[in-house]
């Protein structure tokens, strides 16, 4: 057998969860299968992130995925061990292989894999799973080849960010009304597009689906199909407080908001390698989707520094591809959920490839259905999340926006960047398991701009990638944005809201055909 020497692999350290309890170590006959990610052949050009041009999926992998003879490298030490390479995929990068913890032990070793038991961050209940604890060393022939190891630790990444109303909603909307108000541009629906979801949990049943669209009039129902990621399906619990609320929230929303438009929806483990592997997959799909929603998400502390880097990455290539990634800015206020008294961002909504959504408190004139107030989501001690980030540095189409610096003194990006209708107490209407709720959340907001930029991508006639830099230009404090409504009151415990960018609901909440107008304008489309 060839040598075994090994190399530490940068930012790897992971932290033990907290209050876990220990039952033992992970026995070496474990049959597991890791996740590796492989450097690039070379860096994504800033401009072609942050421009209006785009790439195929095939040109993305010759020009930036990983290097055929680095994807040789690896097939060929794993076999040499004994392990099976289950899947390689040049253009994003990740290469899986197979074996028991004592072969993989050869080639990827981690300083401590125990088994535990923890509080899911989402149910509470307790959950058993694997823990690795300190830095992994990887084989030494695998240094600056492999950046990335991710499946040895399954414990529980994210969680979904719907709050559902438990009194009687003071009112409540069907996602249609929400595109009226929001002035979503006529003449669209969608066609042509497709619209991908991530789901870590839960699932939806056709019934469920076909109900709720037949009665609120939509013929053909929207096309969904679920594609399985890492072992993930789509596994409905038929518990209406269960996570099949996320989902049906996300596939509900997005479907009504644009129904033509193709959905495929993606079920992976609640683990960062189930998390990054399921982007990647949807990203580098083809057809290519015109964008993403994601309404799960953690606390920036709660990523390992390898973590984040990877599903940054991951989220640089799907702008690269022409592909909006819309991710919930989380429910915690500007806490996050952290109990340290300091303001916090939530990931992947910080990331700078992502759009940060936002949430506001609607109230609608019925009589003239126009918007009578929107102000920043906060009650009943939750509300939407927002805030500087500890870890990703202000981007250039951000800088005069007004971002404050973090607590730390962090130049540091803002987050969210735009906003939607968020409260319980304003929500959506929805059918889960055949219950019907009202929920709200940002985690409504991410598939309502996620059904949006469908329609704006078929109204311009191409995919439009990360929207920031076309979205903040004009964008000073005290100036409101063009496309946007201002959300001028509230606060989200550590910020107040302001006129222009503020860290509770962004640039603010669509006027969709006045953004169509400055997206004619700034494209050329």
């Amino acid at each position: 057998m060839a040598t075994t020497h090994k190399i530490a692999l940068a930012e790897s350290l992971r932290a033990p969860v907290p209050d876990a309890r220990v039952i033992g170590p992970v026995e070496d006959s474990e049959h597991l299968e890791i996740t590796l990610v492989l450097r690039r052949r070379a860096p994504i050009p800033h401009d072609l992130v942050e421009g209006t041009d785009t790439v195929t999926p095939q040109e993305l992998g010759d020009r930036y995925g990983a290097d055929p003879t680095d994807v040789d490298l690896i097939r060929r030490t794993a076999e040499e061990h004994g392990l099976k390479v289950t899947e390689t995929h040049p253009g994003a990068r990740r290469v899986k292989i197979a074996g028991t913890l004592g072969q993989l032990r050869h080639v990827v070793d981690p300083q401590a894999l125990q088994q535990v038991e923890s509080a899911d961050p989402h149910t509470g209940a307790s959950v058993r799973h694997r823990q690795r604890t300190g830095a992994l060393d990887i084989l030494a022939e695998w240094h600056d080849v492999v950046v990335g190891v991710l499946g040895l630790d399954d414990r529980p990444q994210a969680r979904p960010y719907l709050r559902r109303h438990t009194a009687a909603a003071e009112t409540s909307y069907a996602p249609p009304e929400l595109g009226t108000l929001y002035n979503f541009p006529a003449g669209t629906d969608g066609t042509g597009q497709v619209l991908a979801i991530i789901e870590l949990g839960g699932g939806f049943t056709t019934g469920d689906l076909d109900q709720y669209f037949r009665d609120l009039g939509i013929s053909p129902a929207p096309s969904v199909t679920a594609v399985g990621v890492d072992g993930g399906a789509n596994a409905p619990e038929g518990n209406p407080d269960s996570a099949d609320g996320e989902v049906l929230l996300d596939i509900q929303v997005a479907g009504a908001l644009a129904p033509a438009a193709r959905q495929l929806v993606y079920f992976a483990p609640n683990t960062d390698q189930g998390f990054v592997d399921a982007l990647t997959t949807a990203v580098h799909a083809t057809p290519t989707p015109a964008a993403v929603s994601i309404s799960w998400g953690a606390n920036e502390d709660a990523w390992t520094a390898q973590g984040r880097r990877l599903f940054d990455q991951a989220l640089a290539d799907a702008a690269a591809l022409g592909v909006t990634v819309c991710a919930a800015s989380g429910d915690n206020l500007s806490s996050d959920g952290a109990r340290d008294r300091r303001t916090h961002t939530d990931f992947p909504a910080s990331s700078p490839y992502a759009l940060a959504c936002g949430g506001t408190r609607l109230i609608e004139d019925t009589s003239t259905g126009t918007i009578t107030a929107e102000t920043v989501w906060h009650s009943n001690g939750v509300g939407t999340g927002g805030g500087v980030s500890d870890v990703f540095e202000l981007p250039s189409w951000q800088s005069g926006a007004g971002v404050p610096a973090g607590h730390s003194g962090f130049a540091g990006r803002g987050v969210p960047d735009v906003a939607g209708d968020a409260d319980p107490g304003t929500g959506y209407q929805v059918l889960v398991d055949g219950q019907q709720q009202v929920v709200g959340g940002t985690s409504a907001v991410a598939p309502l701009w996620a059904a949006l930029t469908c329609r704006l991508t078929q109204a311009l006639g191409r995919r439009l990638g990360l929207l920031q830099p076309l979205l903040y230009p004009g964008a000073t404090p005290g100036h409101t944005a063009p496309g946007f409504r201002d959300i001028t009151k509230g606060n989200n415990v550590g910020y107040k809201a302001a006129p222009g960018w503020d860290p509770c609901t962004g640039l603010g909440t669509p006027d969709g055909t006045a953004l169509l107008d400055r997206l004619r304008t700034t494209t050329g489309s």
